[in-house]
């Protein structure tokens, strides 16, 4: 193991009770800090170790789940005290995928109050919207919550003070610096902007979870009848998307 130089990550390892361990490689959300993340978790995975029951990737951490009868979790941590991450490492390229959604009206109920808020048409927000290639950075929060990175500075909107306490599946959304698709209905504080089609977790398709992190997204805008034709589609677990070759 080569010692480390000033690009490498020397992530924070930490118990977690008695069956799993956190390492944490930052505080912030940063592109270069969730590669790392990602990284490791890939890494982990590959060897394949004695014990090692599940890893739960974050923005800026990993969690590693074990099983205490099959692993000692002070070697185990050990072990992974001894894994470096260069930050300048090429990360691998995620799988890019293409997202279609309706925007405003009852599929995106605060797109005019963003366009408003930020001095904008809707038409502008649509726009900003779509332009970047996101970067999934995590999916969490309830099965297949999609959490990107990348979205517009001029899109920044501070979350609702009052979150509504049901928001639809499907709901293509805005918090703060980062853009959301809601895998289920729930409760939320974010702008929802429109919905797609795609569900992003599907418990009886496989896999049931579609997005991954470090995967990247792009939306593309249909009109209302396109949606509720691939809305029937994906009733009948229809992934109705696949990532693009290359």
């Amino acid at each position: 193991m080569h010692e480390p130089s000033s690009d490498t990550v020397l992530p924070r390892i930490v118990p977690v009770g008695d069956t799993a361990i956190l390492i944490e490689f930052g505080e912030t959300i940063d592109s270069k800090i969730n590669a790392a993340v990602i990284t490791l978790d890939r890494r982990i995975r590959a060897m394949a170790i004695e014990g090692v029951v599940d890893l739960v990737p974050t923005y800026r951490s990993l969690l590693v789940h074990y099983d205490p009868d099959r692993v000692d979790g002070r070697a185990l941590l050990a072990q992974l005290a001894k894994l470096r991450i260069d930050v300048e490492e090429p990360a691998t390229e995620g799988r890019l995928w293409t997202v279609p959604v309706t925007y405003g009206g009852e599929f995106g109920i605060d797109l005019e109050a963003v366009a408003r808020r930020h001095g904008l048409s809707t038409e502008e927000v649509v726009r900003l919207h779509t332009r970047p290639t996101y970067r999934v950075y995590m999916v969490g929060f309830v099965p297949g919550f999609t959490y990107l990175g990348g979205l517009d500075p001029r899109l920044h909107t501070p979350r609702l003070e009052d979150p509504r306490q049901r928001t639809p599946a499907g709901s293509i959304s805005i918090g703060g610096i980062q853009a959301g698709i809601a895998s289920v209905e729930i409760p939320s504080g974010w702008h929802l902007l429109g919905r797609t089609p795609v569900r992003t977790f599907d418990p009886e398709r496989t896999p049931p979870v579609l997005l991954e992190p470090g995967d990247r997204v792009r939306f593309v805008p249909i009109d209302p009848a396109r949606f509720v034709e691939l809305d029937r589609r994906a009733a009948m677990h229809d992934p109705l998307i696949a990532p693009e070759p290359g």
